[in-house]
């Protein structure tokens, strides 16, 4: 246990950060005596009505029309109205950047750069509004991106949230298949694609999945296609295919017309990452979407006006949608689309350099390869501007917040934060006015009643590991799934296994500083002999081992038992021999424990990852037991999960 932080806030500038602005305002309205950030989060959830009250006075929500009352049947979970009465527009409140001079800036792998005022985004998402609604768009319909991280996918989701239509994003590397089993579910009406992208230096042509896409969704109506490879591309046989160009050519830019629609009148369409079926279409409101975010933006991560806000993402992971909220408070976007590799490991260091970032968002797994390439980046780049790195997708390891203080930056907030699709937010994240402790998550987030509970649904305390939950409704909840008209599969997804309580399938633990540990996914927790174990333990520990790039633990049903496989992918030229076996083995038992320690080490030359680089532990001990995998197309390496098939290695003790 670290008996220092790695990170202090000035306390200089405590006062001045909006966390405090908003305590100060929350003593002066409701007569409160708020000492610390536990005292603040504890009002927030005993209080939810004058918390989110305040809180959207304090964002300075734009609404047409007032709320009737902040929350009706608070206490129904889910069920829970928010806001009622209340007539807003999404995008409306991200277009207050249209005072900016800088709102977006693109930057590509060959070197392209591309930026928009904040008047010239209004403007061009005016015109594509108009274009939409010339084409039949309504509200409530559906509009689809098959589409790289770039400016075009940002203006088409604003003139679609403007006329009250649904958003919906896949990225190009989704294969054909992958893009139908959401696209298809959802019937879009419009979809908007490039020709092509780049990746690790490579073109990849897009116009042959277009063909098959369409052929599989026959509500589509009208295809905008993107030139990006090519300047003049051949869209000739694509049904209802025009280019960007032509789509808007003849509207005029102009005053938007933004339709007031209700709290929860849906945004957007994300999916889950379908690596256990068909992907599960989740159905996100204007107004919890645009709430949560402003309070995760400007209360935990600390945006201010004029700062730059980087997050490596794709247009198929939540984190592009939280990203591009971001323009409501009135901060520069910086998009990039491709390889973080490409030219090399300093790629990512080079864009935060050029333009100047001062909030620098990414995967814990980029963190920790860059560690392994013992890259330095505080060496050879000016950073002076970067404030703070957010990570997520899965657990930051103590030995990676070691490399980022020691190698990138020391003095920056490290934030790791964990939520995801399902809320398309945070329930665990940073705080600019506290500590951070290597491998913890800083904080709750505020107006998040988060408890840690056994499988009774008892609440546990520091130390203790559980199911993290929420017990109480908050805005942003999902307003439902598509096509599920009883609420079954919302009910079954997340209120299954604590009725009236929100499960989100994560297995953690509350710290002494108020933080959270997380061991993984629930449902790839190992079991051996009773004992639950979470798998970021034994990464942790395998990880530190030079030689291993990464690593994968299941549990295999072996002799009326189960024991735990470790799959290690190690570097290139290396190979697992009794030496690196022997140092991954002492490495866990000594910092872990000796339960912990694999029965089996494997070699594998690949492990299976999410689009999103997530790793599947179930996808693999599904292929182990010579079980069917699903939606294979749903991982961005599907052709991996042979390599676990049949392995003679456990077929013996």
């Amino acid at each position: 246990m670290a008996t220092k932080p790695q990170w202090e806030p000035d306390s200089s500038v405590l006062a001045d950060t909006s966390m405090a602005h908003f305590t100060r305002q929350a003593e002066a309205r409701f007569g409160l005596e708020l000492d610390d950030y536990s005292s603040l989060h504890q009002w927030s959830v005993d209080q939810p009505e004058h918390f989110w009250g305040l809180l959207w006075d304090y964002m300075g929500v734009i609404s047409s029309q007032p709320y009737e009352c902040v929350v009706k049947d608070v206490a129904v979970m889910p069920g829970a109205k928010w806001f009622p009465g209340a007539r807003l527009n999404f995008a409306e409140n991200l277009l207050v950047s249209r005072e900016c001079e800088l709102a977006v800036v693109f930057r590509g792998e060959r070197g392209k750069r591309t930026t928009l005022s904040g008047e010239e985004l209004y403007q061009a998402a005016s015109r594509m509004a108009k274009a939409l609604i010339a084409a039949g768009v309504e509200p409530g319909d559906r509009v689809a991106g098959y589409l790289p991280n770039i400016p075009e996918a940002v203006i088409s989701m604003l003139a679609v949230a403007s006329i009250g239509a649904v958003w919906s994003s896949c990225s190009p590397d989704f294969g054909a298949e992958g893009v139908v089993d959401r696209f298809g579910q959802i019937e879009p009406k419009i979809l908007i694609s490039t020709d092509g992208y780049l990746y690790n230096g490579k073109s990849h042509e897009m116009l042959g999945k277009l063909q098959s896409l369409l052929d599989s969704l026959p509500s589509v109506k009208q295809v905008i296609v993107i030139p990006f490879l090519s300047s003049v591309p051949a869209i000739d046989q694509l049904r209802g295919a025009v280019t960007w160009d032509q789509f808007v050519e003849g509207f005029a830019g102009g005053e938007i017309r933004f339709v007031q629609v209700a709290f929860d009148h849906p945004l957007y369409i994300l999916y889950s990452s379908g690596t256990t079926g068909t992907p599960k279409c989740i159905v996100h409101g204007h107004g919890g979407t645009l709430l949560q975010h402003l309070k995760e933006h400007r209360l935990h991560v600390g945006l201010e006006r004029g700062d730059r806000l980087f997050y490596f993402t794709t247009c198929g992971w939540m984190m592009w949608n939280w990203l591009v909220s971001a323009l409501a408070s009135k901060v520069t976007l910086v998009l990039y689309d491709g390889s973080p590799f490409f030219p090399d490991e300093g790629a990512m260091f080079d864009l935060l350099e050029g333009e100047g970032v001062t909030h620098f968002g990414t995967s814990a797994k980029y963190l920790a390869a860059l560690n392994k390439t013992g890259l330095k980046p505080s060496d050879d780049y000016d950073l002076s501007a970067l404030g703070s790195i957010l990570s997520t997708g899965s657990p930051l390891s103590p030995d990676t917040y070691d490399y980022v203080y020691h190698n990138i930056k020391k003095d920056l907030m490290l934030s790791s934060i964990s939520g995801g699709t399902d809320i398309v937010s945070c329930f665990v994240l940073g705080n600019p006015m506290l500590p951070v402790w290597p491998g913890e998550l800083q904080c709750i987030g505020l107006g998040m009643k988060v408890e840690v509970l056994d499988d009774e649904g008892r609440p546990l305390t520091a130390g203790q590991s559980g199911e993290l939950c929420c017990t109480q409704s908050f805005p942003s909840m999902p307003v439902a799934f598509w096509d599920d008209p009883e609420g079954l599969k919302y009910h079954a997804a997340y209120f299954g296994k604590y009725p009236g309580i929100w499960c989100h399938g994560d297995w953690v633990s509350l710290t002494e500083h108020g933080g959270m540990i997380i061991y993984g996914r629930s449902d790839a927790t190992l079991n051996p002999g009773g004992v639950r174990i979470g798998t970021a333990e034994i990464y942790r520990q395998a990880e530190k081992i030079e030689e291993v790039l990464e690593s994968l633990a299941i549990t295999q049903r072996w002799k009326g038992d189960e024991r735990i496989v470790l799959f290690v992918r190690l570097r290139d030229g290396f190979e697992l021999d009794e030496g690196v076996e022997s140092r991954i083995r002492q490495e866990i038992r000594s910092r872990a424990s000796p339960r912990h320690v694999p029965n089996k080490i494997v070699q594998v030359s690949d492990i299976p990852r999410t689009k999103s680089g997530k790793i599947v532990e179930i996808a693999v001990k599904k292929i182990v037991h010579n079980e069917r995998v699903s939606n294979r197309e749903a991982l961005a390496n599907p052709e991996a999960l042979a390599l676990f098939a049949n392995l003679k290695a456990l077929q013996s003790d």
